[in-house]
């Protein structure tokens, strides 16, 4: 096995304990509650210790982020077909992920988001995650537009991307058609010319 194969396998082993991890807890929340779940509990159902859990989620309330959507649009983004300005391009990934998520996924997304926005202590990791999206985008869009990814056009045009998911998805699970009727809006009102 090379070098690579054994870095693949290694990152999809991860990443399958971790959707065990999230999935074993959403499963207590629904059968337990939120607040009567504990990391130990957690940890159990996903066979794994508690060090582990918080090796892949911070906090209980980090477990709740949903993670699924910003990589494949990042990846959809960079794809999008060059002529696109930046914020049409956002919004072509957005309209592929989520019209080729797949039903279970995407209703099991829905409901991790639903039982996140009714959990005030989750509010502080919707923040670490929305900083996340602005760095993912904003290195994103240096890499689309040939820009330096420290340039402050492009940051700033990612905060305006992010909050318009932020608008969009206040104390609600993300819509595909509402995000895509604000970023309309966003690109008519602010847009970067392509290159």
């Amino acid at each position: 096995m090379t070098g690579d194969e054994e870095s693949s396998l290694r990152e999809r082993k991860k990443q399958r304990t971790r959707e065990t991890v999230r999935r074993e807890a959403f499963r207590l929340f629904e059968l337990h509650g939120y607040a009567q779940t504990t990391i130990d509990q957690i940890a159990e159902a996903a066979d794994v210790s508690p060090r582990t859990f918080f090796r892949y989620f911070p906090t209980k309330e980090s477990v709740l982020i949903t993670d699924e959507f910003i990589e494949p649009i990042i990846d959809a983004f960079l794809a999008a077909p060059a002529e696109l300005s930046p914020v049409a391009a956002y919004r072509h990934a957005v309209d592929t992920v989520f019209t080729n998520m797949a039903g279970s996924a995407y209703d099991y997304a829905l409901a991790r988001q639903r039982l996140m926005y009714t959990l005030p202590e989750a509010k502080g990791g919707l923040y670490d995650e929305y900083i996340r999206t602005i760095r993912m985008l904003t290195h994103a869009m240096a890499t689309r537009l040939d820009r330096d990814k420290d340039d402050d056009e492009m940051m700033v045009l990612a905060g305006a991307i992010t909050g318009v998911l932020m608008a969009t998805a206040d104390d609600a699970p993300m819509s595909s058609e509402a995000i895509l009727k604000t970023l309309e809006i966003l690109e008519r009102g602010l847009s970067l010319p392509v290159p």
